[in-house]
């Protein structure tokens, strides 16, 4: 099977669909790609220098996921979510989150967790500089480095889940906000040092339910 490889990626080459997989539901999540779109599987292809074979086998899948609505002569249009579909997204992220923070504790090496502490600062030094624009992949960022670092599965569900997140990239627009996040990712990072795999889980959980109010009382950009 032909790979590529991905360039935000730290692990071995993926598999092209694979690779296309990962970067929609990446481009969906970081509010690239917004609910209503229509994706056309020649334009995809091109853009990521692949067949229209694995986009279309993407395609497929994130409509399994429920992330797309795919009719192969028309190409796919990325779902709009409910308010209660919302809600219920993140009460499943927040255990799926936890599940995959308390993972990696207890199986995480040094290197790892150096790799969290980095990813940490990078995004501290961001909302420093007011570089909002950066916010929400390094956001990301951080957190998948604390789920790759547990269980290579967990967090593929968790990447899953993330592409279903509403695009309101204005979370990070207000100050108060970025700095309770950046609060809230020093209590999990405290957890992690620690090794105390309930308080990171806590931690976690409390993290995406707070993201989430704090979604529920921000305007989507104009």
């Amino acid at each position: 099977m032909s790979s590529v490889t991905d360039p935000t990626a730290s692990g071995p080459p993926l598999s092209k669909t694979a690779y296309v997989l990962e970067r929609l539901r990446r481009e969906i999540a970081d509010g690239l790609i917004k609910p209503g779109t229509s994706l056309r599987q020649t334009d995809v292809a091109k853009r990521y220098g692949v067949s229209p074979t694995p986009v279309r086998e993407a395609f497929r899948l994130l409509e399994a996921e429920g992330a797309l609505k795919y009719e192969s002569h028309r190409g796919a249009t990325v779902k709009d979510m409910s308010p209660q579909e919302i809600e219920d997204l993140h009460l499943l992220r927040s255990e799926v989150e936890g599940l995959a923070t308390a993972l990696a504790v207890e199986r995480m090496e040094d290197a790892a967790l150096d790799r969290i502490r980095a990813a940490h600062q990078d995004l501290n030094d961001a909302i420093e500089a007011g570089d909002e624009s950066r916010l929400p992949v390094l956001n990301r960022a951080l957190h998948f480095a604390i789920y790759e670092a547990g269980s290579s599965l967990v967090a593929l569900q968790a990447a899953s889940l993330w592409a279903f997140v509403p695009p309101r990239m204005t979370i990070w627009k207000d100050e108060k906000n970025a700095q309770s996040l950046s609060d809230d990712h020093r209590r999990i990072i405290d957890a992690l040092e620690r090794g105390d795999p309930y308080d990171a889980r806590r931690s976690m959980t409390e993290h995406i339910l707070h993201a989430a109010r704090l979604r529920r009382n921000t305007p989507p950009p104009a």
